[in-house]
């Protein structure tokens, strides 16, 4: 019979954060219990409550690691010193990458419990920051004001963001195709920005096709 061999406490560490992502991934943060991570992992609880202290221990750690991958690969995206077009396709692409590459972990930030949602929806809005910055001097550039580059970046945070979180689970298409498509809307409707944009109709829905 073969020896087994003894896992270094990094090890274990390591083992018990990929065990406890499935279960969190796949039943929330509420429903899933030590009992069930230390069943799966083939431990004593002991042993889990050794290396996070706890449940909210262990899933603080998850999170933080998810927010940290996906939140660098998107301010590289963004870093770029390329066309809008180009940053915008980085940035869809390197977020469709992240949820390629860690499925459980999307699921955790994007629809686990309130603590998770809390932190995804301020990496977000970390992320608009950024972008806004980039908006505001170009809008500059072409005489658009660039007070209104804080709106236009959340539309376009939105526009990778929530296609980002569909894809999760319809991978009808691929990352690229998806990607490419989030370009065309984002770019085809900033390409011809108006300076001063205005409703071709002021008046208000319930009076349209009203008899005089």
């Amino acid at each position: 019979m073969a020896k087994r061999t003894r896992m270094s406490a990094s090890q274990r560490r390591e083992q018990l954060i990929d065990v406890a992502r499935g279960l969190f991934a796949e039943k929330g943060f509420d429903a899933t219990s030590i009992e069930e991570v230390s069943a799966r992992a083939k431990v004593s609880k002991p042993v889990v409550y050794e290396h996070f202290g706890g449940k909210e221990g262990l899933y603080a750690v998850i999170v933080d690691r998810e927010l940290t991958a996906i939140s660098s690969t998107i301010t590289a995206a963004l870093g770029s010193s390329d066309s809008s077009s180009v940053i915008v396709e980085r940035a869809a692409l390197a977020l469709l990458t992240y949820i390629e590459d860690s499925p459980d972990g999307f699921r955790i930030l994007s629809a686990g419990s309130d603590r998770a949602a809390g932190t995804y929806s301020t990496l977000l809005a970390d992320v608009a920051i950024e972008v806004s910055g980039i908006l505001a001097s170009r809008f500059a550039e072409h005489s658009i004001d660039p007070r209104t580059a804080p709106l236009y970046a959340q539309m376009l945070v939105g526009i990778v963001a929530l296609p980002a979180q569909w894809w999760l689970e319809n991978r009808t298409m691929t990352k690229e195709e998806v990607a490419a498509h989030m370009v065309n809307l984002a770019w085809n409707g900033l390409h011809g920005l108006e300076a001063r944009p205005a409703l071709r109709s002021t008046a208000p829905p319930s009076q349209k096709g009203r008899r005089e």
